[in-house]
């Protein structure tokens, strides 16, 4: 097991979550694709949002790719809206 399974494991059951629900490389992909697309800082705030979402029971189901595709075209997106104003 490396640190980020063990952590992932742990993290799961203090907080109880069952592990089995956690994918934790589409969880890695987003937080990817908002740091290098939006801002650093955007990542982990971006995980959290989702994650209030999901627990709240209101993200849709492809949430996790919306929220990747937005972080992808943002240039694009923020530069059309400039052109907009």
């Amino acid at each position: 097991m490396n640190v980020l399974e063990e952590w992932t494991a742990l993290a799961c059951r203090e907080l109880g979550v069952d592990p089995d629900r956690v994918d934790r490389a589409a969880v890695l992909d987003l937080t990817k694709d908002v740091a290098h697309g939006v801002a650093r800082p955007a990542a982990p705030l971006t995980a959290y949002l989702l994650g209030l979402a999901q627990g709240a029971g209101t993200a849709p189901a492809d949430a996790l790719e919306r929220l990747s595709r937005m972080a992808r075209d943002w240039e694009k997106a923020t530069a059309e809206t400039l052109e907009d104003s």
